[in-house]
């Protein structure tokens, strides 16, 4: 990546709901490549991820894209996204493209779906569901790409495959009907607790613990300053509580409910 400005700039936002805090002072830069968000439940990664496509409004602090000039500056894929169940994949896909004057075959090809065009949503496996919203999110080649836990439930091959597709994307700003490659230059941002996948795929880390940032920034030097080898480690080294094995998706030392709002 040789491109190091950033695309979205995140100063100090906090979001509070009845007076409770689920962010605090959150402030990090969204740069090329993939960006991965840790933490228990309860820590705010949905809320996070939510200001910054601009679905959640900040309490303080700002959000500023920085990016190309462009139809879509950020995609999002929701924790959970719903689509019309009657609806053929490819009708799912035209009804998003048709608002940027695109067509949907490219970006079925891209997730792989091309053989299920056909399908109705209904029929869709649930990872498959999940690629066509990966697919949905990236309709126009938004520079930012959000999604919010796209691997919960599914199989370790279907996990490993929405990473490599996170990574394909970040790997390119050439557009699903490019012929040649191009300086890596899209950013993905990824809440997840797939750790081993963090360690694989990531280049950029955040960490949030009680809505607040614990960890920040590229891998390796984030890896350095906490004198740990993995994600799981670094979890393990700035999320009090956490068990032995770090499970994400179970520690609740952290955990914060406020009814009516996303526990993550």
């Amino acid at each position: 990546m040789t491109d190091e400005r950033p695309l979205v700039r995140v100063d100090d936002v906090t979001r509070t709901y009845g007076g409770v805090a689920v962010l605090t002072d959150v402030a990090f830069d969204v740069r090329a490549g993939i960006t991965a968000v840790i933490g228990p439940n309860g820590s705010g990664k949905s809320t996070l991820l939510r200001a910054l496509v601009g679905d959640t409004a900040p309490t303080d602090g700002t959000v500023r894209y920085h990016g190309p000039a462009t139809a879509r500056p950020i995609g999002y894929l929701p924790q959970r996204a719903s689509f019309r169940g009657s609806f053929t994949a490819r009708e799912t896909l035209a009804f998003y493209a048709r608002l940027l004057d695109e067509t949907p075959d490219g970006y079925l090809e891209r997730v792989g779906l091309s053989d299920a065009a056909d399908r109705s949503v209904e029929d869709l496996s649930g990872g498959m569901r999940r690629l066509l919203g990966i697919a949905q999110a990236t309709i126009g080649d938004p520079p930012v790409l959000v999604l919010d836990e796209p691997t919960s439930g599914l199989d370790p091959g279907m996990r490993e495959r929405i990473f490599e597709l996170a990574g394909q994307y970040a790997g390119t700003d050439a557009g699903v009907n490019a012929t040649t490659d191009t300086e890596a230059n899209a950013a993905v941002v990824v809440s997840t607790h797939d750790l081993e996948l963090v360690d694989r795929y990531a280049d950029r880390v955040l960490c949030l613990r009680h809505g607040a940032v614990a960890a920040s920034g590229p891998l390796s030097a984030v890896y350095a300053d906490h004198d740990v080898d993995t994600a799981a480690d670094l979890y393990r080294s700035v999320v009090p509580g956490a068990s032995s094995v770090a499970d994400p998706a179970t520690d609740s030392a952290e955990s914060v409910h406020v009814t009516g709002v996303s526990t993550r």
